[in-house]
C-alpha cells in the first residue's frame, strides 16, 4: 500500500453513482454489478513536467473539489491529491469508515492506490504511486483501506484541464465492476452509535468492518484458515486495545487484520466462483447427455455412438459427484475438527484464568468459587454499623480489586447485599441495597463498566448461618460481589 497523509479526525465524500443503486439487495455471494462507463483518462509523457488534472464532485456535492499534481518517469507515475469541501462518510452508512484513491486503465483494470483520511475541516492530501502511464483518478467511500475492488459510491472523478500536458483520450472502459453498497448494508457494525474515536482509533472500526464483511462474503466457509487468522489477528487488536497497549501496537494490529480480512474475503470469492464454474460444467454435461438421448434411434450407428457417449457422460458426472461428496465430508471432519479443538482451548484458558483470577482476588478479600462464578465476600465490618457509606479500608480494597478486574474484559459483576434479621424487613432490605448500590457506584469510578455491574439488595433472605448467635447474624450482614463471564467459563444470564 503507498504511504499515507493521516489527517487528525474522521470526514467523508460525496456520493456519485455510476449506474445507480440496486432496488433490491443481492445476496453477498453473487457476483459485482457491471456497469459501462465512458472516462476521460490522461496518457502522461515519462520525464515530461508534472501535470495538474482536477478532481470534481458529483452533483449531490457539487462542493467538493480538489486537484491531482502528476509527474511520470521511467517505470512510475508520482500523484500528490488535495481536495476540499467534503463531509463525513457515515452519513452513506455507519458501514462506510474511510475514502480510497483508484487509478483505472484504459481496459478497464481498477487500482487501489492509497487511502485518503480528510481533516476535519473537509480537506485531504495524499501522496502515491501508480506503475500505470495512462489512466482515470476517482475517489470511492469504502468501509475499510484495503478494498481491492471500488464501491459504487463514487465521490470524486477527474476532470482534465485545459493546458493538461499529455495525450488525452476518451477512453470507454467496459466491464468496470462496481461493488454495490448493499454488499456491507447487513454488516452488524458497532457504528450504529457515532464512532468513539478518542478512545478507539477508526482503524480498529475498519479491522472489525473487515472481518464482518469477509464472513458476509462466505469466508468462514471458503477461507475459513485465513479468516481464522484474521479474527484472531481482531483478538489481539482488542485485547491492545483494552490493555492500552499503547496507539502504534493497536494501530498496527488493526491493519494486519485489515489485509487478513480482505485475503479471507477475495479467496472466498474466487472459490465461489470456482464451484459456480465446476455446477455449470456438470449441467452443461447433464443437457449434453439428455440431447444425446433425445436423437436416439436416427439410426443403429448413431444410437449407438450416442449411447457411448451419454454412458461416458454419466460416468465422469458421477465422479464429479462422488468426488464432490467426498470433498464436502472431509470439508466438514476438518471445520468439526477445529470447532472442537478450538473449543476444547477456550476451555482450559478459561479455567487457567478462572483459577487466576481467583487467587488474585483471595489475597484481597475472602473469595470463593462456585457454579455462579467467584464470590467475593464483604463482610458487616468494612461498612460501619447500620450505615451504607464505605469506610477508608473499604475503598482501598475496592480499588486493589478493581486494578486486577481490569485486566479481565467483558467481566459480569453481580453485587448483592445481606442483613441478618435485626429490625423491620424495610429497613433491612433498604440497608442491604443501598450496600450494595455503593459498592457498585465505586467501582464503576474506578473505571469499570457500569452496564456490566448490577445491584441489589435482599434483606435478610439469604442467610449463609444461623440468626441465633451474634456470631451468625455477623456473618449473614454481608455483601457480596459474584464474578461471571466468558472469559473465566462463567455465563450467567441477566
Amino acid at each position: 500500500m503507498p504511504s499515507l497523509f493521516k489527517a487528525s479526525a474522521l470526514v467523508a465524500l460525496c456520493l456519485l453513482t455510476g449506474a445507480g443503486v440496486a432496488a433490491a439487495q443481492q445476496p453477498v455471494a453473487q457476483q459485482p454489478a457491471t456497469v459501462t462507463r465512458t472516462i476521460k483518462a490522461v496518457s502522461y509523457d515519462v520525464g515530461g513536467r508534472t501535470t495538474t488534472v482536477g478532481l470534481i464532485g458529483g452533483p449531490i456535492l457539487p462542493g467538493a473539489k480538489g486537484s491531482a499534481r502528476v509527474r511520470a518517469i521511467k517505470g512510475v507515475t508520482n500523484i500528490h491529491v488535495s481536495v476540499k469541501g467534503l463531509a463525513q462518510p457515515t452519513h452513506f452508512g455507519a458501514e462506510f469508515l474511510t475514502y480510497v484513491l483508484w487509478a483505472v486503465s484504459p481496459d478497464g483494470r481498477t487500482v487501489n492506490i492509497g487511502e485518503m483520511a480528510p481533516s476535519a475541516g473537509g480537506g485531504g492530501k495524499l501522496s502515491t504511486t501508480t506503475q500505470l502511464q495512462t489512466f482515470s483518478l476517482f475517489v470511492t467511500a469504502e468501509p475499510y483501506f484495503a478494498v481491492r475492488l471500488p464501491g459504487e459510491l463514487v465521490v470524486l472523478e477527474n476532470q482534465v484541464r485545459k493546458g493538461t500536458k499529455g495525450n488525452v483520450q476518451e477512453v470507454e472502459v467496459k466491464d468496470y465492476k462496481l461493488l454495490k453498497r448493499t454488499q456491507y448494508e447487513r454488516l452488524s457494525n458497532p457504528l450504529a452509535l457515532a464512532p468513539d474515536l478518542k478512545h478507539v482509533p477508526l482503524d480498529v472500526y475498519q479491522a472489525r468492518n473487515a472481518v464482518g464483511i469477509a464472513k458476509l462474503a462466505g469466508a468462514d466457509k471458503y477461507a475459513a484458515d485465513i479468516l481464522g487468522r484474521a479474527q484472531s489477528s481482531l483478538q489481539v487488536t482488542e485485547d491492545f486495545l483494552a490493555t492500552k497497549a499503547g496507539k502504534k501496537k493497536v494501530v498496527s494490529s488493526a491493519r494486519q487484520t485489515v489485509q487478513a480480512a480482505e485475503d479471507a474475503r477475495a479467496l472466498s470469492m474466487q472459490h465461489q466462483d470456482e464451484a459456480r464454474i465446476a455446477a455449470e460444467r456438470v449441467e452443461a454435461a447433464a443437457r449434453a447427455k439428455a440431447e444425446a438421448e433425445a436423437k436416439a434411434g436416427a439410426d443403429a450407428t448413431a444410437a449407438r455412438r450416442r449411447a457411448d457417449e451419454a454412458a461416458r457422460a454419466q460416468a465422469e458426472l458421477a465422479a464429479t459427484r462422488e468426488q464432490l461428496l467426498k470433498t464436502e465430508t472431509d470439508l466438514l471432519r476438518t471445520r468439526e475438527a477445529a470447532t472442537k479443538s478450538e473449543a476444547d482451548r477456550f476451555r482450559r484458558t478459561a479455567t487457567a484464568q478462572r483459577t487466576q483470577l481467583l487467587q488474585q482476588l483471595a489475597r484481597i478479600l475472602e473469595t470463593k468459587d462456585s457454579s455462579r462464578g467467584l464470590v467475593i465476600n464483604m463482610a458487616d465490618v468494612l461498612f460501619d454499623v447500620g450505615k451504607f457509606d464505605l469506610r477508608t479500608s473499604t475503598r482501598e480494597k475496592l480499588a486493589k480489586l478493581s486494578g486486577v478486574v481490569l485486566a479481565y474484559p467483558g467481566l459480569k459483576f453481580d453485587i448483592e447485599g445481606h442483613t441478618d434479621n435485626t429490625g423491620s424487613d424495610a429497613v433491612n432490605l433498604e440497608l442491604s441495597r443501598r450496600r450494595a448500590e455503593a459498592v457498585r457506584s465505586y467501582l464503576a469510578e474506578q473505571g469499570l463498566s457500569a452496564t456490566n455491574i448490577t445491584a441489589r439488595g435482599f434483606g435478610k433472605n439469604g442467610p449463609v448461618a444461623g440468626n441465633g448467635t451474634a456470631a451468625g447474624r455477623q456473618k449473614n450482614r454481608r455483601v457480596e460481589i459474584v464474578v461471571s463471564g466468558e472469559i473465566i467459563g462463567v455465563t450467567i444470564p441477566r
